[in-house]
């Protein structure tokens, strides 16, 4: 039998080898041209300025996309007395979330007019607050109700704030730290499929936790824009806080009262919001 000729395997394995070679060479080029020459200018990311790129690895720390506008809800309170107050709130340029408090001589308009401009409303429900020597509020939530009493105020609340799609609370201090009338509260309102947005009028509410336990779209408050109502600057400090506190987490939510100074400071700042990376949105959108 005649032998294979090993002179043609040894030039075969040979041109193999040096192909390989050829090849590994090549890669190892591309590679350095990549990472030190011409090439670096077309990798994804290389044109980006070093504050932009930590910037966003920053951003990816706190679990933000990289450049994900910001998202900030604007609810005002107190609304339901006069309705050239929330007129002016309506004239807004942005989509301000109305707060309508139930039992008032215009709870009913106004609601109908934050519907007919296409604005979101919230039933201002009063609620026990801590140490109060006034006159209770119309539609007051007490913890001294029979659960007959309870469940007919919320009714009578509801009603006066038609197309409301969620309450949030006015005052509140006692109430909102009292777990049972919380999850009384917060069974009503998963039967009638209303959200609950927490003010946070004390730091030991209760509130928003039980929503959440019950299964509602909820959120909390995270700044008051005008503890200092008739201090422009003190507003403008607090929307500048709540502008911060977005950009960190993504959203933030922020409440404040048809006083002048806040609708005047509002009206600034919102039209100067998206400049500053800021989507302002109804409140809603901020729910879990």
């Amino acid at each position: 039998m005649a032998k294979k000729p090993p002179a043609r395997r040894k030039r075969r394995r040979g041109g193999l080898d040096r192909w390989i070679v050829a090849g590994i060479i090549l890669s190892l080029s591309v590679i350095a041209l990549a990472l030190w020459g011409p090439l670096r200018n077309y990798l994804p990311g290389a044109h980006q300025r070093p504050e932009t790129r930590q910037k966003q690895r920053a951003d990816a720390k706190r679990g933000k996309a990289p450049g994900k506008t910001a998202m900030v809800a604007i609810v005002v309170d107190d609304l339901g007395m006069d309705l050239k107050q929330a007129g002016e709130v309506l004239s807004l340029p942005g989509k301000v979330t109305l707060a309508v408090m139930p039992g008032l001589a215009q709870s009913k308009a106004v609601a109908e007019l934050a519907r007919r401009n296409n604005r979101e409303v919230l039933l201002h429900l009063p609620m026990e607050p801590r140490g109060s020597n006034g006159s209770p509020a119309p539609g007051m939530l007490r913890s001294d109700m029979t659960p007959m009493e309870f469940l007919n105020t919320v009714s009578d609340d509801v009603a006066s704030v038609p197309g409301a799609f969620g309450i949030n609370n006015h005052e509140g201090s006692a109430l909102t730290e009292n777990s049972e009338a919380m999850k009384f509260l917060m069974a009503e309102l998963k039967a009638r499929d209303l959200a609950f947005l927490d003010s946070f009028t004390t730091p030991n509410s209760v509130a928003h936790a039980t929503a959440r336990e019950f299964g509602l779209k909820t959120a909390r408050r995270d700044v008051f824009l005008d503890n200092d109502p008739d201090n422009p600057a003190s507003i403008r400090k607090q929307l500048d806080t709540l502008v911060e506190l977005a950009q960190k987490n993504g959203k933030a939510i922020g409440i404040g009262h048809p006083h002048p100074a806040t609708i005047s400071e509002l009206r600034k700042w919102l039209a100067e919001a998206g400049s500053q990376g800021v989507e302002v949105v109804p409140v809603s959108r901020l729910m879990q």
